[in-house]
């Protein structure tokens, strides 16, 4: 059917429409013209080619949703929570890695002929830390490296064959500072540039994956929220003006977070799936983080509809 772009916001919600929820208040104004709605609770339905679904984070499971467990549910389809007995936060534990390295989104599109990519730019000082276990591989880190994928580098981002997470390069620095860590200065990209590159992507793969989780750090306080949807709006907006026809745009997150500002906590709120594209259809019954993989699957023709 086509190729996809995904971009995965971690920590957004869909909360209520109140001066608690940012997303409502300042908001994402582009994002909100096109769809004709908010991104708030009730936001489920299409404006134009765009497709809202709120999806279930919480999969069944007591308990506040977190990072590892409700990304590798997203990015498996499996219902990791449940699997290994609650929400994990964090990093991917022993037994949610063996659920990548079977059943990811990336391995199996490999497997199926498809060329995944993984968008974000990594630092060789990423790399040491890691080494020397200061650091541990994010879910979306794992499964790059047990797909056989390469990494791309600070040298690809400088290029413009990369993305950094923080999308402008205006907040990364300021991070790595406050946790003590050597950065380069990097010059600035506009949202709109940073669009293009990812877009751009699509000449060498079938599937972009790109991951941001400045949103997570606007619910967790370390980030005033309207800086970072001014950009994300921004970013979101090119993205969906200048998609290639054939191409499906998908943006989604794991869990609630930044949709409350009344608590620094993650929330039981379900997560947004926006969809545009020739592969918008495929995801209308969508209810839970465990469609996200199927659907992707099926839109580049990884897996069969139908009876076998």
């Amino acid at each position: 059917m086509g190729s996809v772009v995904l971009v995965f916001l971690d920590g957004v919600g869909l909360g209520e429409a109140d001066g608690r929820n940012p997303l409502f208040d300042p908001g994402l104004p582009r994002l909100r013209a096109r769809l004709g709605r908010a991104l708030v609770r009730g936001c489920a339905g299409e404006g134009g080619d765009l497709l809202c679904r709120e999806l279930d984070a919480t999969l069944g499971v007591p308990g506040l949703p977190q990072s590892a467990t409700g990304q590798t549910a997203l990015f498996t389809g499996l219902n990791a929570p449940a699997r290994i007995g609650g929400h994990r936060t964090g990093y991917p534990s022993s037994d949610l890695i063996a659920m990548l390295k079977e059943h990811s989104l990336f391995v199996r599109a490999r497997a199926a002929g498809f060329r995944p990519t993984f968008a974000n730019a990594y630092s060789e000082l990423y790399w040491e830390l890691v080494a020397q276990r200061r650091l541990r591989p994010s879910v979306t880190t794992w499964m790059n490296r047990l797909a056989g994928l390469p990494f791309r580098t600070f040298e690809d981002l400088m290029a413009g064959r990369a993305l950094l997470w923080d999308i402008t390069h205006t907040f990364a620095g300021e991070w790595a500072r406050r946790h003590r860590r050597p950065f380069p200065e990097l010059p600035p990209v506009e949202p709109e540039e940073a669009a293009r590159r990812l877009l751009r992507l699509l000449g060498e793969a079938d599937l972009v994956l790109f991951e941001s989780f400045l949103t997570d750090l606007v619910g967790h306080r370390h980030l005033p929220p309207e800086p970072v949807l001014e950009v994300l709006d921004r970013f979101l907006g090119a993205l969906l003006a200048d998609r290639p026809p054939e191409a499906t745009l998908i943006v989604t997150s794991d869990h609630g977070n930044m949709e409350d500002l009344t608590t620094r906590l993650h929330t039981e709120n379900p997560v947004p799936l926006l969809v545009a594209g020739p592969g918008a259809a495929v995801f209308r019954e969508a209810t839970s983080l465990l469609d996200l993989t199927p659907g992707i699957l099926k839109i580049l023709g990884a897996v069969r509809e139908g009876p076998e």
